[in-house]
């Protein structure tokens, strides 16, 4: 007989105190969100003043992104403590619906997008009811796919070690939650979500043969789209051309690509200094959403900008450590797929700013503009700090 507590473990009755984390989260984790925060909060109002200031969707207002993202800041750092003061156990009880809940939101996003002016054939956001706004569904769902993998991974370790097959279940939710994703013509969301589903299923114990076969196929697929970008959807097979050929047409869709990499070549070792930015002067399209990174180059130079680079690995470096000597199973798969999560979008931003890799669209954790994001992100820190009081670890 069907246990329905057992998958909508919200059901089940608590008392306060079993739900109240106790103990130190750790101050050096703590200390590093802070420090990327505030960092990401000064770059992001400086490469966006100028947009604001002559965009009248933003009331001409230069204070306009910053007075959102800062709203948005303070939310979620409330949410982020909040969350740490919940024992991480109680997490569990939310993960199958949090991945259904995921699974309707990416339905309906396709079904009743919000329509967002120059941007009407992506349907990647929903309207906020009541306040207002928009959101990405996709934000969600990247954590729903992390919680769930980490609370049935932890449910069937047994099983997973045992039988070959035990990737199909999985394989079948992360594909369909891909092509979810990709159906809103967002194309880095499907390959982050990918990325996150294939680590999570590597680290919950997932037979390794499967990663080979995995390896040649991601390999054989990127050199068909790289040489056939036809295949995909025009706005992303444009943006493989572009990154291919290096097309420098004004009006080409590597425009974006181009100044983004005059503003970091402009920046030299140390930069133009804080607020003296050229290419935000209406040259760098949107500076303050996907390519605020470049700005910050062009701004702080190339060694202070290195210095936001180690701060990211600090980051995901002490996640690690957090996630090594967690006390169970689930705490640990859940605080890898987090901080692997903003790792790897934090990789891919800068490698799309920098040229390496084309224009995927990918936000920078902590530094690009988006609200919603941004209160998720610091929702997943604030879990972090709920295991890290139950690590083994030295927490200052």
């Amino acid at each position: 007989m069907l246990n329905i507590k057992q998958y909508f473990g919200f059901l089940r009755k608590r008392k306060l105190r079993d739900c109240v984390a106790f103990g130190d989260f750790d101050m050096t984790f703590l200390a590093l969100v802070i420090i990327l925060l505030s960092i990401g909060l000064v770059m992001m109002f400086s490469a966006s003043y100028i947009n604001a200031w002559y965009d009248p969707e933003a009331g001409n207002d230069p204070y306009f992104y910053i007075k959102n993202q800062g709203a948005f800041a303070v939310i979620g750092l409330i949410a982020m403590f909040v969350v740490s003061k919940v024992r991480y156990d109680v997490f569990k009880d939310f993960a199958f619906t949090l991945l259904l809940v995921s699974f309707f939101l990416l339905l309906l996003v396709l079904i009743v997008p919000a329509k967002i002016p120059g941007k009407e054939e992506f349907h990647r956001w929903l309207k906020m009811p009541i306040v207002g706004g928009t959101f990405q569904p996709s934000e969600i769902a990247k954590l729903g796919l992390v919680m769930f993998c980490a609370w049935s991974m932890e449910r069937r370790q047994k099983l997973i070690e045992k039988k070959w097959w035990m990737m199909l279940p999985y394989a079948v939710i992360i594909a369909f939650m891909c092509g979810l994703v990709y159906m809103e013509n967002h194309l880095s969301g499907t390959i982050l979500m990918l990325c996150i589903g294939l680590v999570m299923t590597y680290l919950g114990g997932i037979k390794a043969g499967w990663y080979v076969f995995a390896l040649f196929a991601f390999a054989g697929a990127a050199a068909l789209l790289i040489s056939n970008p036809d295949i995909l959807k025009k706005y992303a097979g444009d943006r493989i051309v572009a990154w291919r050929d290096e097309d420098y047409d004004p009006m080409g869709a590597r425009w974006q690509i181009n100044q983004s990499l005059y503003a970091i070549g402009s920046g030299g070792l140390f930069g133009l200094g804080l607020g003296n930015s050229k290419q935000k002067h209406l040259y760098m399209p949107e500076p303050q959403n996907d390519f605020v990174f470049s700005i910050a180059c062009e701004e702080l130079g190339f060694i202070r900008c290195i210095l936001i680079i180690l701060l990211f690995v600090l980051l995901v470096w002490r996640g690690f450590v957090i996630a090594m000597r967690a006390k169970d199973r689930f705490s640990s798969l859940l605080v890898m797929g987090i901080i692997f999560q903003v790792g790897l979008q934090a990789a891919l931003n800068i490698a799309v700013v920098t040229g390496t890799v084309p224009n995927t669209g990918i936000s920078l954790p902590f530094f690009s503009y988006g609200g919603t994001s941004l209160t998720i992100l610091l929702t997943e820190m604030g879990m972090v700090l709920s295991v890290s009081r139950y690590s083994k670890i030295r927490k200052k």
